[in-house]
C-alpha cells in the first residue's frame, strides 16, 4: 500500500487547490440531440447497424466510435513525478493534467485510468482487458524494473501503440536537445562521451536512444556508482546497460565517470558536488533534469558547462515531454500504428530539433508553445508509421 504523505500545507482558496477543484476534464458530446430524430440515429434503432457492421469489420471502430481519437493514460501510482509511491487517487491529479495536455496541443481525447498496483501479470492483464475502448496506450508513473516488462508486454500483446513516456519521452527530447547543443558547440554526436545518472525508466531509455542515434561512448551510473560488468550487484536491465555501455572499462562512482565527460544527463534526483561538474571537458553540456531540484543547479553549472538545460520552466533550455508525447500519439493514430518504433522516436527527436531554426546555448529546444510543434513530430511519425494490421483481440 502506497504511503500516505504530510500535507506540509493544504489551503483550498489557494490558486493550485482552485485550480483543480472538481477535477480538469469532462465528457462532451460531438454529436447534437435535439430530438426524437437524433435519438434514433445516435442511439437505438440506428446505433445497431453501426454495431454490426463493426462486428463484421472490426476495423472500423477506429472510424465510427471515439476509440481512434483516444489514449488511455495509465498509472498505479508507483513513480508519480519526484513524490513516488503516492497510490492511484493521488496519481490522479496528474493523469488528469496529462490527459489535458493531449487535448490542448495535439486534439486528442485522453481518459485518465489509475488502477491498484499490483504484479507486472496482474497489471498487463487488467490493462489488455480494457484497451479495446482505446486507440493508444500511454503508461505514465509506473516504477522501475516493472514499467519494463509492462510496456514491452502490452506491446506484444496489443495491436494498439503502447507508450511509456517517462521513459521514451524523456528520451526523445533529451536527444533532440542534444542534437541542437552538438550543432551550437560544433561537435559531432557519435564522438561524444556522456554519462548518464540513473538507471531508472528515464536513464534506460536516455542510453538506448542515444546509442540508437550513434553515441558510441555512454557510461550509466546508479546511486552505487558506474554500471560495469564486474559489479555484482547488477541484475535485470542495469545487467543489460552493463553489457552495452562503459566501453572504457571504468569503475567507481558518478565522479570517476565525469571526469573529460562531455555530456552529463541526470535523470535520478541525487545531487551531483560542483567540483565533479567542473571535472567534466572543456566547453561540456549538462542536462540537470531533477524537477523541481536539479542534480546541480543550473546556476552552478553554467560556471563549467557551455549548454546547460533543465526540466524546469524558469530556466533556459527546458527538456518537457510534452515536446514530444502530444505529436507522437497524434502521428501514430493518423497513421492507424500498431505500435511506436524505434525509428519513429529517432525522427521524433530530429523534428523536434529541427523546429529550432538557429540553435544558441540558450535555445536548443522549442517553446512547449511554439506552434507547429506537435504537427512537426506527428508528420515525422506518419511517415515511418508501420502499416496497420489489427489482429488479436479485433479478430472474432
Amino acid at each position: 500500500m502506497a504511503a500516505s504523505p504530510h500535507v506540509p500545507f493544504f489551503d483550498p482558496q489557494s490558486p493550485v487547490f482552485r485550480a483543480h477543484e472538481g477535477g480538469k476534464l469532462g465528457v462532451h458530446a460531438t454529436k447534437p440531440l435535439r430530438g426524437r430524430e437524433d435519438l434514433a440515429l445516435l442511439y437505438t434503432p440506428g446505433v445497431a447497424e453501426v454495431s454490426l457492421a463493426i462486428a463484421a469489420d472490426p476495423a472500423l471502430s477506429a472510424r465510427y466510435t471515439a476509440r481512434g481519437n483516444t489514449v488511455a493514460v495509465i498509472s498505479d501510482g508507483t513513480a508519480v513525478l519526484g513524490l513516488g509511491d503516492i497510490g492511484p487517487l493521488a496519481a490522479m491529479p496528474v493523469m488528469e493534467g496529462k490527459a489535458v495536455l493531449f487535448k490542448h496541443f495535439a486534439g486528442i481525447d485522453a481518459v485518465p485510468v489509475v488502477m491498484e498496483t499490483g504484479t507486472v501479470e496482474e497489471l498487463v492483464e487488467a490493462i489488455a482487458r480494457i484497451a479495446p475502448s482505446y486507440g493508444g496506450i500511454n503508461l505514465e508513473d509506473i516504477s522501475a524494473p516493472r514499467c519494463f516488462d509492462i510496456e514491452e508486454q502490452l506491446s506484444e500483446r496489443l495491436d494498439i501503440p503502447v507508450f511509456h513516456d517517462d521513459q521514451h519521452g524523456t528520451a526523445i527530447v533529451v536527444l533532440a536537445g542534444l542534437l541542437n547543443a552538438a550543432k551550437v558547440l560544433g561537435r559531432q554526436v557519435p564522438d561524444l562521451l556522456v554519462v548518464v545518472s540513473g538507471a531508472g525508466a528515464a536513464g534506460v531509455a536516455v542510453t538506448r536512444l542515444l546509442q540508437r542515434a550513434g553515441v558510441r561512448d555512454v557510461v550509466v551510473c546508479d546511486s552505487r556508482g558506474i554500471l560495469a560488468a564486474q559489479r555484482q550487484d547488477l541484475t535485470g536491465h542495469k545487467s543489460r546497460l552493463a553489457a552495452s555501455t562503459n566501453p572504457r572499462a571504468l569503475n567507481g562512482g558518478l565522479g570517476v565517470a565525469l571526469q573529460g565527460a562531455d555530456v552529463f544527463v541526470g535523470v535520478s534526483g541525487g545531487q551531483v558536488p560542483e567540483e565533479e561538474i567542473a571535472s567534466m571537458a572543456p566547453r561540456s553540456m549538462v542536462f540537470a533534469l531533477a524537477n523541481p531540484t536539479p542534480e546541480v543547479h543550473p546556476d552552478v553549472a553554467r560556471r563549467h558547462a557551455a549548454v546547460v538545460a533543465t526540466g524546469r520552466s524558469d530556466f533556459p533550455n527546458q527538456i518537457n515531454n510534452v515536446l514530444a508525447f502530444p505529436g507522437i500519439f497524434r502521428g501514430a493514430l493518423d497513421a492507424g500504428a500498431t505500435q511506436i518504433t524505434e525509428a519513429m522516436k529517432l525522427a521524433a527527436a530530429h523534428a523536434i530539433a529541427d523546429l529550432v531554426e538557429e540553435p544558441t546555448v540558450d535555445c536548443i529546444v522549442p517553446s512547449v508553445f511554439q506552434e507547429g510543434v506537435a504537427e512537426a513530430v506527428a508528420a515525422a511519425v506518419r511517415a515511418l508509421a508501420p502499416s496497420a494490421t489489427r489482429k488479436r483481440q479485433f479478430e472474432r
